[in-house]
């Protein structure tokens, strides 16, 4: 993984080659749909490398020893709708035990601003560390937006994962948020007119979900 000041790059070979298949405008909703799911996965081991471990006592089937485990309830997974569900998934079957909210977002097509329809979140979030997933840094105005609301609860600390960003995503947020690390599996070359990113992967939302 390279790292730039709060960009974490998470550039392992399995990654980069899952994101070329997921990339590929053939590649049907049943495969992208996996393969957010199997690279979220992959990427979670580099975001929860430095999450906390406590002591536990357990029994093999040779003696007793202490073993160290994370405290999945203190993690929480946050997913912006809807296209973050995908991501969520994959995070999940890592860390079963995480608690999940949810906050919805939507991009006004005009100003490309983002909207907030909905927000549900686990109680104590003074005490968790929130995770925020969403497939795409585009703008930043959702992500922007996101990290705002959640800053209003007050975590122990903020993460933001997604499988693409770009420069202009990345800028936002370290204008917003230069505390919150970014966690992406690829940087790619810019934003169009519309606020995609290129050469991108298309809408992840509408790949997911088989939508247009």
């Amino acid at each position: 993984m390279s790292q730039t000041d709060t960009l974490h790059l998470i550039d392992h070979p399995l990654v980069a080659h899952k994101m070329t298949l997921l990339r590929r405008k053939e590649s049907s909703t049943k495969t992208f749909r996996q393969l957010v799911n199997e690279i979220a996965a992959l990427v979670a081991y580099e975001v929860l490398r430095d999450v906390p471990l406590h002591d536990v006592e357990i029994e093999t089937p040779l003696e007793t020893m202490t073993g160290r485990m994370i405290d999945g309830k203190k993690l929480v997974f946050v997913s912006i709708l809807r296209a973050g569900t995908g991501i969520l998934d994959g995070m999940l079957d890592v860390v079963p035990s995480a608690r999940v909210g949810h906050i919805g977002l939507y991009r006004d097509p005009k100003t490309l601003v983002a909207v907030e329809y909905y927000f549900k979140m686990p109680g104590d979030l003074h005490e968790r560390d929130v995770v925020i997933v969403d497939p795409m840094l585009a703008t930043g105005n959702s992500a922007v937006a996101a990290v705002d609301r959640l800053k209003e609860c007050g975590p122990k600390s903020i993460k933001f994962v997604c499988l693409l960003t770009c420069p202009e995503g990345v800028a936002a947020m370290r204008e917003a948020h230069p505390d919150v690390p970014i966690y992406t599996a690829a940087v790619d070359r810019q934003l169009d007119e519309h606020g995609y990113i290129l050469p991108g992967l298309g809408d992840a939302g509408d790949r997911i979900f088989g939508t247009k």
